[in-house]
């Protein structure tokens, strides 16, 4: 059992409570065909009501980190129904892969999301841009976590050159094996606080969390010698409580951040964003337009014609998603309207036959 607020639990949450009787339960993991809940009454498995398991989908289905109503008090070796679930302050969502696009829940209602990443071969400036798009569009605030800087030697460099894309955000060096740098991230989840680990297989999310609880209770595994790629350790989104009170969400190693749409990603090029303003022509599309600000500051070498190429990429393959995702919807939505159509005329002529 749990106190709400040291859940989370906040004013925005409770005033989306018509029914004080309710029995308020926050997401703790996500499991094939249910959920594992916390609240205040108790802690067990949940499972969507048959209503919502009809109007939710993708972005919309419940994940880790997610306030819920439940229809009993959850009990160990007893199933609850999840009767509603409540508006988010904040939620990371990627585009699922697969050719049918819809979104996926990472993590929901979190105060600060840690993008890790290794200062070994996982060492990737552009994959870091994509986090830190996902992270700015879900509401959360980014911070960049450099792990295994024990195995780097030049660490600064690494930094600087984090500091130079990644505007306005914290950079912070760690050793999980050697619990350096922990004070800086602990500082960041305070009591009743919510925070997210995001990465990719091998960047040492796993072991940051065995650093940060004082204890073993996440498996790790040693990094493949072939190609130093990560494996999977973390199967599956689950929330915990730190020693200090503040709550961690981990999350399972990605392959590919498939961007959802372009939210976020004109907070990551902030610089080329502004740039776009002195364009000679408003609907610049910075690619061949005489007058364009954005490269005449590439040819002036004020902006890296990398990080141009790279921002160019992700905002077409936002859009790309986002037009998918959205036809998807439509189609969705337009067999809902047939199939009412139908049943409405249906009753029509059975009411005619009478």
């Amino acid at each position: 059992m749990y106190e709400l607020s040291r859940l989370g639990f906040s004013p925005f949450f409770e005033q989306q409570i018509i029914n004080h009787d309710a029995i308020v339960a926050r997401i703790a993991a996500e499991h094939r065909g249910g959920y594992h809940v916390w609240s205040s009454t108790g802690t067990g498995f949940a499972r969507l009501a048959g209503s919502l398991k009809h109007e939710l989908e993708g972005e919309t289905l419940p994940g880790v980190g997610d306030w819920v109503t439940l229809k009993s008090v959850p009990a160990s070796g007893q199933t609850s129904m999840i009767e509603s679930v409540l508006r988010r302050n904040t939620v990371f969502i990627r585009g699922a892969a697969g050719r049918q696009a819809r979104g996926q829940v990472i993590a929901a209602n979190v105060d600060t999301v840690f993008i890790v990443c290794g200062l070994d071969n996982d060492y990737n400036l552009h994959r870091i841009e994509r986090y830190l798009a996902r992270v700015w569009a879900s509401g959360a605030l980014p911070v960049v976590v450099l792990n295994k800087s024990d195995v780097c030697d030049n660490v600064l460099e690494r930094i600087e050159e984090v500091d130079a894309i990644a505007l306005g955000t914290c950079v912070v060096a760690t050793s999980a094996i050697h619990s350096e740098g922990l004070d800086e991230i602990q500082s960041r989840i305070l009591p009743g606080m919510t925070a997210a680990l995001v990465g990719s297989s091998g960047a040492g999310k796993s072991s940051l969390i065995n650093a940060l609880m004082s204890e073993r209770i996440m498996a790790t595994k040693e990094i493949r010698s072939r190609d130093g790629r990560g494996c999977h350790t973390t199967t599956h989104r689950q929330l915990l409580m730190l020693p200090n009170g503040g709550l961690l969400i981990d999350t399972p190693g990605m392959r590919e951040l498939q961007l959802f749409d372009e939210e976020g990603i004109g907070a990551v090029f902030s610089d080329i964003e502004e740039l776009s303003a002195h364009c000679r022509f408003r609907d610049c599309s910075h690619i061949s337009e005489p007058g364009c600000a954005i490269r005449e500051a590439v040819e002036r070498g004020e902006i890296s014609a990398d990080r141009f190429e790279h921002y160019h990429k992700m905002l077409k393959e936002g859009r790309a998603y986002e037009l998918r995702h959205n036809q998807h919807k439509k189609r969705k939505a337009e067999r809902v309207w047939g199939q009412l159509y139908a049943e409405a005329e249906r009753i029509r002529r059975w009411k005619r036959s009478r």
